[in-house]
């Protein structure tokens, strides 16, 4: 199959430079070892043993891929408790696999190595009425300011349920509260900002409806890279202490159907790039803000209209 991961409208940071992509994709029926023998055999590079069951993959043609089991037990102190944890946890507990930041050409690559993996027997979301896997699209921001921060996660909030209506996730991810939508009264604070917010308003706006990571678009990170301090006054040092800052925004809502003949990492990429081209026009971005306010009162019942309305907008501008 030949893909073609279409370039962001904004391809570079503001110094220039390419924005990297860092991925992360969940599976089963693969233990660790395997999955890293099967990914050195293909990208290149060694496969070894960091910790336990922990692996690592260095020096392929996609830099260095770290391999292990999804759980917090792992970097648990070794214990009788902590061992009969990992043993169990591998009935539904996913192995994942966490790319260095990746330049947009090397994306076809690592689809080509989650071929390899399919063909060796990974299952994904789909395979299992407890397996509500994902994939993590860590895409640097384009510059450290509010202004530009806020602007994709605004375009997000306002079609996010355009995007779960018409390119469905697994039921059972809809049911985890792992990718929770965000709640109708962030989006109308976020619109509400206007487009030059302080750092200060941005993260507490965020931070007062949505203080966990579990979203379809987690902005902790960024809020921890850029605006440490300010992360800390909303939600806490504990919390924060828990969190790896990076310039990316952390975008959890793509399923892994990584054993689905009709899947491909493009697939998921669409779905950040949709979201960056919606917030590449002001315009669209004031239509979907104004039709949002006029759609929404005090009390939401139903997500659906919106879904809808959103849809047709985005239709309208060539986008849906």
């Amino acid at each position: 199959m030949t893909l073609h991961f279409q370039e962001l409208p904004a391809p570079v940071t503001v110094d220039g430079a390419e924005r990297h992509i860092g991925v992360e994709v969940e599976f089963a029926d693969l233990n660790e070892e395997q999955a890293a023998y099967i990914l050195s055999e293909t990208l290149g590079g060694t496969a070894e043993r960091v910790k336990d069951n922990d692996w690592k993959v260095t020096g392929s043609s996609l830099g260095d891929i770290q391999v292990y089991l999804d759980t917090v037990y792992r970097t648990a102190d070794k214990s009788v408790l902590r061992d009969l944890g990992l043993k169990l946890g591998r009935e539904v507990i996913p192995v994942e696999l966490v790319t260095d930041p990746l330049s947009l050409g090397q994306l076809g690559e690592l689809n080509r190595a989650l071929g390899a993996l399919k063909e060796a027997g990974a299952k994904g979301s789909g395979d299992g009425w407890y397996y509500g896997f994902g994939v993590h699209l860590n895409v640097e921001i384009v510059e450290e300011t509010p202004a530009s921060v806020l602007k994709p996660l605004l375009a997000y909030a306002l079609i996010e349920d355009w995007m779960r209506e018409a390119r469905p996730i697994e039921a059972t991810r809809t049911v985890l509260p792992w990718t929770d939508a965000y709640p109708t009264a962030l989006v109308e604070e976020l619109i509400l900002l206007g487009t030059e917010p302080s750092d200060r308003a941005l993260v507490e706006t965020y931070t007062r409806h949505c203080p966990d990571r579990n979203r379809g678009l987690d902005m902790l990170p960024i809020f921890k890279a850029l605006w440490p301090d300010i992360l800390v006054d909303s939600i806490g040092a504990d919390k924060v202490d828990g969190i790896s800052g990076r310039p990316t925004y952390h975008f959890r809502l793509p399923d892994s159907r990584i054993d689905e003949d009709a899947w491909s990492l493009e697939t998921e990429w669409n779905r950040w790039l949709l979201v960056e081209q919606v917030a590449a026009k002001d315009d669209l971005l004031t239509e979907l803000s104004d039709a949002w306010l006029e759609k929404h009162g005090a009390i939401t019942l139903s997500r659906q209209p919106w879904a809808e309305r959103s849809g047709d907008i985005l239709s309208k501008h060539g986008l849906a």
